[in-house]
């Protein structure tokens, strides 16, 4: 069974013939990896056989990228959206924004003549090659991308966007909306010109550890008619939607499948996401991505981990309807024999042994 296949069985609720694997490292886990046996010239998606290829437009207003300052701590840059923005030289957290562009609705207007198609937003010299060759290997193909919150944080500081989406929920719609548009302009060249896709990946992040960023009625108000657009135009081309949403965002989810959603990652364990009560919940109409607790990988207790996949695995890969990831991102305090031992469980765990048995009735009866 190709990875195609095996993904697409598990969004449909079907049995494959294992859980798929799929995984986001960060940068200092793979340099850190690469000292304790992961070899040089290979990636953990190599080495691990990770089952998604990820490919996207630049929907941003791509003014320049300068460095304004650097020591050997950080560095400072300024975004394609017009801020500024500080990383940690190893890559190891989250990048800060310290100016945004967006201040007034002229700066929005400003903007937005910018955020037009152009065939220069793809690259088109690598990407297509390689989108050719993981089609050929059998991964499951995404396009990639976002417009919604998550997004506009590259645009406006989150607190003044939170106030805005309160008060101007039109205005917010408007930037939203007008991102989205953009995103399926760029899909649609994209696969009028060569590249093939299973699915689309999209990235959101609305909820943080205790609950939602903004109310249900809020999402309703500025974020709705976008996922619904997209999430639309997506089924339209036989592909299926994976929405990316850190946090607790349990009470946007009877919204997010009544718009189409198929599949939510990553299900923060530390943000009160627990998997077995959502595939016990919406496993029917909903399938899910992630789960399994990265706290526990580095735990030097290895029967933590052992036991946190084992019981997971029990409830939600049944009937189909689930891929294996952590529940956010592998940081650096996994070592890679820990993490090897992480892929061997997920192997270990999710065989579905009643595809062997099927197969096997399949081949005696043909």
């Amino acid at each position: 069974m190709t990875s195609r296949e095996r993904i697409l069985r598990a969004l449909n609720h079907q049995i494959p013939d294992r859980v798929p694997i799929q995984d986001t490292v960060w940068i200092s886990t793979v340099r850190r990896w690469h000292k304790e046996g992961l070899p040089e010239d290979t990636s953990p998606a190599e080495y691990f056989g990770y089952e998604m290829e990820f490919f996207s437009a630049d929907t941003s207003p791509r003014f320049p990228v300068k460095v304004i300052e650097k020591s050997e701590e950080y560095i400072i840059t300024t975004t394609p959206e017009g801020g500024k923005r500080k990383n940690y030289r190893d890559y190891s957290t989250t990048p800060e924004i310290i100016d945004w562009p967006v201040k007034t609705k002229q700066d929005w207007k400003e903007i937005k003549e910018r955020l037009k198609p152009d065939f220069t937003r793809v690259d088109w010299a690598t990407g297509l090659s390689r989108n050719k060759t993981a089609y050929e290997e059998g991964k499951f193909l995404c396009f990639a991308g976002g417009y919604g919150y998550d997004i506009l944080q590259r645009y406006m500081k989150s607190e003044q966007l939170l106030t805005t989406m309160a008060e101007d929920p039109g205005w917010v719609k408007d930037m939203i909306m007008t991102l989205a548009e953009l995103t399926l302009v760029m899909v649609e060249l994209m696969m009028d010109n060569g590249f093939k896709f299973d699915g689309a990946f999209l990235y959101n992040d609305m909820g943080y550890k205790n609950g939602l960023l903004f109310s249900p009625d809020t999402y309703m108000k500025t974020h709705y008619d976008a996922d619904k657009l997209v999430f639309d135009y997506f089924h339209s081309k036989g592909m299926k939607v994976i929405l990316h949403s850190c946090g607790n965002v349990k009470e946007l989810i009877p919204i997010l499948i009544d718009a189409g959603l198929d599949c939510l990652q990553p299900l923060e364990v530390k943000a009160g996401m627990d998997l077995i009560e959502l595939k016990e919940k919406y496993g029917d109409k909903l399938a899910f991505m992630g789960g399994i607790d990265v706290r526990l990988m580095s735990d030097p207790d290895p029967s933590k981990i052992e036991e946190e996949i084992k019981k997971k695995f029990e409830v939600a890969k049944k009937n189909g309807g689930y891929i294996y990831h952590s529940d956010h991102s592998i940081p650096k305090d996994v070592s890679f024999q820990q993490y090897c031992r992480v892929i061997e469980l997920v192997k270990k765990y999710g065989v579905y042994p009643e595809y062997t048995e099927e197969k096997k009735e399949g081949e005696k009866s043909g």
